[in-house]
């Protein structure tokens, strides 16, 4: 039976390893635009007077928009409706997003008027007669007088930007009507030319959103009566090449059903995204090197065979993002290297496990070890329940990010969850499979200290000879853990919670300029164009970062040519503009998400575990939170998106160290007899106390490694991952335990003995039952 379920995991394991080599060769991944650089736009459609904006005309808007997107010339746009008013453009290359900005949100409405004569009222006041009357795009000074729409947009079939050579016109659209637009055109035209060579009559105005664009008089060639026939006009207007391509987009998209308004938009340098990718490609390789030679170094030749399995869960996890399309962010590619350490965890788990089974003594009294590959097989077993419950709570948060996130954190979320499943893979399948073929050789078989199983470890062996009581002063850590408390609140009331600009509202740009130029320097060149509220900062490489609130591109260039001035040469890396609005709902969403999560989690440990400790795992989880976001206030530092990244991931590694000790507490209740459970506590401390060392480790490689390599976007997000690391190993020891003994001891089980929790032994031919576990 065991030969054959280790050839099915060998076949199962081979066929995964080969498909995920197959695909990660194939397939290139899908970059973010943050990776690869564009611009990302996401528009809100709002209600006109005649049309709710609702589903079916956001999606109407949404296909004019792609037919205006796709006169741009922009390679590989993306389009995708978000929600029921919400439309995510996505148009990768593009650094200049100021024009795409104008051309893509604009209404559109594209008319044909005669004219009527000339007025000298304002522009778009109207006649005593109800006629319009529009500035006269060739004459500065004078206004036209229009007569009713007798065409519109509707009718035009294709539209093109073309340099007129023939004519010495310049830039000009050609346009091409379609059907009946055709001849309605051609009676438009042949009614012009019927007036009088200097008769305003003679020509047609080509409205553009209440704005004549081109009001061209019809030529002696014209025919009276007949008009341009064929179908084609021809706007001109002294245009830029860029203008008539954007307005060649514009009417060839035709007009959109419904007004949009731009809620949030963002624009990264190509040379940003691609020095984030290979910083973290690096950081990646460097965490993943550190890591493994950790493991190596502690569990010998079975961690040499772990960091092969490591090497292919990163094989794995990568064609697992491949194959479905994912696209990998920034944020998500961090989430792929804090995998790896997570990884290691369901590794350090088993081998603990090994160890422990391989140095007990067997039998009653005896002192005779087992067998290699038997204690390997049982550590696997009796290490399944930790593995299975800290990996879902990870996986939790993961899935509350997903649904909460926006934008590239939603790739955090995503790649943390594959990873998350195939660190299950390479460790319970991949890594069980080299280890029992490595234990069944001989020459291993006869040398058991060349495993790393031999020994329990110095750490393991210092506790066994004399177990610390460290919950006999419960009351005393609880008493330090609410002091720091105190302190983080103290942080938060004094120096006040600083959201980034996603969840405020507002634009960041963040400049490269030729030369150094202190943070003080650039301030007050701001300040002197007239911004005195803006957030100054300089960072590395010659770069000012500047925080506004929401401004439109016309003071962004102002600000732009005050920084140009003292710093010089400057460009755009990144641009981000979040509208108020939109501020504020994600601002609500990341209140939700954390609310959830801690629900989420409650609920999860409810069932897995007694109230008593899933309500002692949320405490735990809930102060390493607040002090994470007390540390954030001390420092100053904002909390945008991917800070509720950070601390999403916090809850799901605070509750995943936590749940292990819980499980081995539950573990040791079970055999543990008469045994008062703070002693049970103590010993469920000690002997998991060199897994939380190891597998904290190997995630502390890693997010060094993204600390100092990840460059500004990823350095908060690694600090708060490393401050959350840290605190939830010591909450586990400091805050779980002792608030699970204080609330076993006041709220005992009802078959307990006393109010020490412990369970009633177990009758006669009989198993006791336990509540707290599963």
């Amino acid at each position: 039976m065991s030969s054959r379920a280790t050839f099915w995991r060998a076949l199962i394991a081979l066929a995964v390893v080969a498909v995920s080599l197959y695909v990660a060769l194939t397939t290139p991944a899908r970059l973010g635009l943050d990776l690869r650089g564009g611009t990302r736009i996401v528009l809100e459609t709002r209600d006109s007077p005649t049309v709710t904006a609702d589903r079916e005309a956001t999606d109407r808007a949404m296909e004019v928009l792609r037919r205006r997107v796709d006169g741009l010339g922009v390679a590989e746009p993306s389009l995708a409706r978000s929600g029921e008013r919400r439309i995510v453009v996505e148009l990768p290359g593009l650094k200049d997003p100021r024009e795409a900005a104008k051309v893509i949100g604009r209404t559109a409405q594209l008319t044909f008027h005669p004219v009527t004569g000339t007025s000298e009222g304002p522009a778009s006041a109207p006649a005593k007669d109800g006629a319009r009357v529009l500035a006269d795009p060739d004459a500065p000074g004078s206004f036209l007088r229009l007569g009713p729409t007798a065409l519109t947009g509707e009718g035009v079939e294709d539209a093109e930007a073309v340099l007129d050579t023939l004519e010495g016109r310049g830039w000009t659209v050609d346009l091409s009507f379609r059907g009946d637009a055709a001849k309605q055109w051609a009676r438009i035209t042949g009614e012009a030319a019927c007036a009088a060579p200097a008769d305003p009559a003679r020509r047609v105005a080509i409205v553009l959103d209440d704005a004549v664009v081109s009001a061209p008089g019809m030529q002696s060639s014209v025919p009276c009566g007949a008009g341009i026939t064929g179908g084609s006009a021809q706007i001109t207007g002294g245009f830029t090449p860029d203008e008539a391509r954007d307005l060649a987009a514009l009417v060839k998209g035709g007009a959109l059903p419904v007004p949009v308004t731009t809620v949030e938009q963002s624009t990264v340098g190509p040379t940003l995204g691609a020095e984030a990718v290979r910083a973290s490609a690096a950081a990646a390789v460097i965490g993943l090197l550190c890591t493994g030679l950790f493991v190596i170094v502690v569990y010998r030749l079975l961690g040499l065979l772990a960091t092969v399995a490591l090497a292919l869960y990163g094989l794995i996890s990568y064609a697992a993002v491949v194959a479905l399309g994912a696209t990998l962010t920034l944020p998500g590619l961090a989430g792929f290297v804090l995998a790896i350490g997570i990884a290691v965890d369901a590794n350090v788990l088993v081998f603990e496990r090994a160890r422990e089974e391989f140095t007990r003594p067997g039998g009653r009294g005896g002192t005779k070890r087992r067998d290699l590959k038997s204690s390997l097989r049982t550590g696997f077993g009796k290490a399944w329940s930790a593995v299975a419950d800290s990996n879902i709570t990870t996986l939790l948060a993961a899935g509350l990010l997903f649904v909460f996130a926006t934008g590239p954190v939603k790739g955090f979320g995503v790649t943390l969850a594959i990873g998350v499943l195939a660190s299950m893979v390479s460790a319970m399948l991949i890594t069980r499979l080299l280890a029992e073929w490595a234990l069944s050789v001989p020459y291993v078989r006869r040398r058991p200290a060349l495993t790393g199983m031999a020994g329990p470890g110095r750490l393991r062996e210092r506790l066994a000879r004399r177990t610390p009581r460290l919950m006999r002063h419960r009351r005393r850590w609880l008493g330090i853990c609410s002091g720091l408390l105190l302190l983080a609140v103290a942080g938060i009331g004094v120096r006040g919670v600083e959201f980034g600009v996603e969840f405020t509202g507002g634009r960041v740009v963040q400049y490269t300029a030729e030369r150094s130029v202190d943070a003080d320097t650039a301030r007050e060149a701001v300040v002197a164009a007239g911004f005195p509220d803006a957030v100054v900062q300089s960072t590395d490489d010659n770069g000012i970062s500047v925080r506004t609130k929401e401004r439109g591109d016309d003071e962004q260039e102002r600000i732009r040519g005050a920084l140009d001035d003292v710093a010089g040469g400057l460009s755009v890396e990144r641009d981000d503009l979040i509208g108020p609005s939109l501020g504020s709902e994600l601002r609500m969403y990341a209140l939700i998400a954390l609310g959830v999560a801690v629900a989420a989690q409650l609920l999860y440990l409810s069932v897995r575990f007694r109230w008593t400790f899933a309500t002692a795992a949320v405490v735990a989880m809930a102060q390493d939170v607040a002090l994470v976001v007390g540390l954030f206030a001390w420092l100053g530092k904002p909390m945008d998106s991917v800070f509720l990244a950070a601390l999403l991931t916090v809850v799901g590694y605070s509750v995943n160290d936590t749940v292990v000790v819980l499980d081995r507490l539950r573990e040791l209740r079970r055999t543990g007899g008469s045994i008062p459970l703070e002693t049970l506590a103590d010993r469920a401390v000690a002997q998991t106390l060199p897994r939380t060392v190891n597998t904290g480790m190997g995630a502390l490689f890693v997010l060094v490694a993204l600390a100092v390599l990840g460059g500004d976007s990823l350095t908060d997000f690694s600090i708060a991952l490393l401050a959350g690391v840290v605190l939830g190993m010591a909450s586990t020891v400091f805050t779980a335990m002792p608030v699970a003994l204080l609330l076993q001891a006041r709220y005992p089980e009802s078959r307990g003995a006393g109010g020490t929790g412990r369970p009633r032994p177990a009758k006669e031919g009989g198993r006791s039952r336990d509540r707290s576990g599963a």
